[in-house]
């Protein structure tokens, strides 16, 4: 079978997929990093529906659904991963859910083509090391799960994050 996962650099709110998913907060109010740029690039319509439609925002590790607005991706789906503590505080397998939940949800909806960015790899301090092996493995699983899903690409926004990623998928 051809490896339905991709690795690349770049910027996650150009991607021309029929998903991307953001690397949200739980609230799903927007934020900084990935989750600020996907709410200002699809303009102020993705905060009024993420309001509509989840009023109780997202716990971590699970995932919701909305329209992409003014992104090139039709959908957004966000997730909320989980911050870093040190590790022993069940951060792997919440990593791993929003992999897992992202990619039910795309199914359900019907998608065929998403982006990731490197989850709680930024503010929420998930070493990059650590969290793309779980990242890889989950979506690898997720997708063998949920074959209409054809394409997980991680868009990552540095040559390092890249690098990282890279290794853990030749592992």
């Amino acid at each position: 079978m051809t490896e339905r996962i991709e690795c690349v650099r770049g910027d996650l709110t150009l991607e021309d997929v029929d998903a991307i998913v953001n690397a949200a907060n739980e609230s799903l109010r927007g934020g900084g990093g990935v989750d600020g740029a996907i709410h200002r690039a699809a303009g102020p319509g993705l905060l009024e529906e993420c309001v509509a439609r989840h009023p109780g925002g997202c716990p971590t590790g699970e995932a919701r659904f909305t329209g992409g607005h003014a992104l090139a991706a039709r959908h957004v789906i966000h997730t909320v991963g989980p911050v870093w503590r040190g590790g022993d505080a069940g951060e792997p397998e919440l990593l791993a859910a929003c992999h897992a939940n992202a990619i039910a949800l795309a199914a359900e909806h019907g998608i065929a083509t998403l982006a990731f960015p490197a989850i709680s790899c930024g503010v929420f301090g998930y070493p990059a090391d650590l969290a793309a092996g779980v990242a890889l493995d989950a979506t690898r699983a997720a997708l063998a799960r949920h074959p209409a899903v054809r394409l997980a690409r991680f868009v990552l926004f540095s040559d390092e994050l890249l690098a990282v990623f890279d290794a853990a998928r030749a592992r």
